[in-house]
């Protein structure tokens, strides 16, 4: 090597595909949710620090706060992301319907994350409810995110209601569980594989995202997690780089797990040196 020639930096590898959802390209595969963060500052901060690309918000919620809801919902839009309105604590389809036109017309968006809950302890959603709702609101022009559970029979009524995205939770919401029917969510990732499907609810660490995606989910949405930490912008931070390092392990490409040892150092051809007998221990 020429001692002259400047040694060139080492390259860093191809960052993970971007994300798109009902054709729009999104830069991170994070999507973070706005509640029960100490401040909204701090909430500002947090979504910030994890470069997510799609925030969610509860209209119900908003609605609550009164004036306090218009100026949290223009510190949600100075932060230059697309907006998700939920129709979180919604019990019926009618609810959940008449919400999401009203936030279609006061946030200006057709993208709807679609709640319909049908117990109280779970929050697991009314899977009959979920489908009459997306049927309709799919009518009437939405782009919906239903939040569903694993069952692979009601993701496909809803692909066949319109629903261009499949969001089921990993486990309930606010558990911290992680993944708790990994074998589902697989089956479910591999009969959908065009479809973009996004882990909602029961992410506790950063651990428990970087398998999801490393099972070849497109992302992953939070809110408790990273809002209830100790410190939620370093969390979500590390949720961010969670969330990077197992798509990129994803599309790399894993290896096949196997019951049975391999040699990272093949026995065949490799020299093998024998010891004087007299030098032996």
């Amino acid at each position: 090597m020429n001692q002259n020639q400047p040694l060139r930096p080492l390259s860093r590898p191809a960052a993970p595909s971007l994300l798109t959802v009902y054709g729009e390209q999104v830069a991170s595969r994070l999507l973070l949710g706005t509640a029960l963060y100490p401040s909204p500052q701090v909430m500002s901060d947090a979504v910030r620090a994890s470069g997510a690309g799609i925030v969610t918000v509860s209209l119900r919620r908003e609605q609550a706060r009164g004036r306090t809801g218009a100026r949290f919902l223009d510190l949600i839009r100075a932060l230059s992301v697309h907006l998700l309105p939920n129709t979180a604590g919604c019990r019926t389809a009618r609810e959940a319907v008449t919400t999401a036109e009203m936030a279609r017309e006061l946030l200006d968006t057709d993208w709807i994350k679609l709640e319909v809950i049908a117990n109280d302890d779970t929050l697991q959603p009314d899977l009959l409810g979920l489908v009459e709702a997306a049927t309709e609101l799919v009518k009437r022009g939405f782009k919906v995110f239903p939040y569903m559970t694993e069952d692979l029979s009601v993701a496909e009524r809803l692909a066949a209601a319109g629903c261009r995205v499949l969001m089921p939770w990993g486990s309930p919401i606010g558990t911290g569980r992680g993944l708790a029917n990994p074998h589902a969510l697989r089956t479910l990732r591999a009969y959908f594989p065009d479809m973009p499907l996004v882990i909602d609810a029961g992410i506790g660490a950063p651990s428990h995202a970087a398998t999801a995606m490393e099972m070849g989910y497109d992302a992953v949405l939070l809110n408790t997690a990273v809002a209830k930490a100790q410190d939620p912008i370093r969390m979500a931070a590390a949720f961010a780089a969670a969330i990077e390092a197992g798509r990129a392990a994803y599309e790399a490409g894993l290896i096949e797990p196997s019951d049975r040892a391999t040699p990272s150092t093949p026995v065949a051809g490799t020299p093998f040196f024998d010891i004087d007998p007299a030098k032996r221990p």
